[in-house]
């Protein structure tokens, strides 16, 4: 089944424009598969889609051109700068708001620069929810991803 409907969405971003995770579930159910928007999310996360430009300030899912992109600090940081609008943290969690349809592009891309502090991520359509391993760390992993947002290495 899994196999089945990832090739269904590999069909479906390379044949259309796909701006977000409830685009995809309807192109999806429009084949008749039915799918929830949890199932999208790790679908895409399991792909490694990531969200391009395509004009007039719009992004689309598509594969990355290749893995060093992919996991590049400036990929990382230019998603960061495009599309977290807010970052906030509290004990051991760090919590990341971004544009719309861009939680999961964002995730990954933190997901595979594996900072050690980084016990493990969880997103959503627009929210990020970073768990830091130890609490003292907070502060200094949410400076460190608005730094990114805005552009500073």
């Amino acid at each position: 089944m899994k196999a089945h409907r990832q090739s269904k969405i590999r069909q479906i971003i390379e044949n259309q424009v796909i701006e977000t995770q409830e685009d995809l579930a309807a192109a999806l159910r429009a084949r008749d598969i039915e799918v929830t928007q949890a199932t999208v999310s790790r679908d895409i996360k399991d792909m490694q889609l990531v969200k391009i430009p395509y004009g007039s300030g719009k992004y689309r899912y598509a594969y990355p051109i290749d893995s060093q992109t992919l996991h590049s600090e400036d990929r990382m940081q230019r998603l960061f700068k495009d599309m977290v609008k807010k970052i906030d943290y509290t004990e051991n969690i760090v919590v990341i708001k971004t544009m719309p349809g861009a939680a999961n592009s964002v995730c990954i891309a933190l997901d595979n620069a594996r900072w050690p502090e980084i016990i493990g991520t969880v997103a959503g359509d627009d929210t990020i929810i970073v768990v830091i391993k130890h609490s003292g760390m907070s502060e200094e992993i949410a400076l460190k991803l608005e730094a990114l947002s805005m552009g500073i290495k």
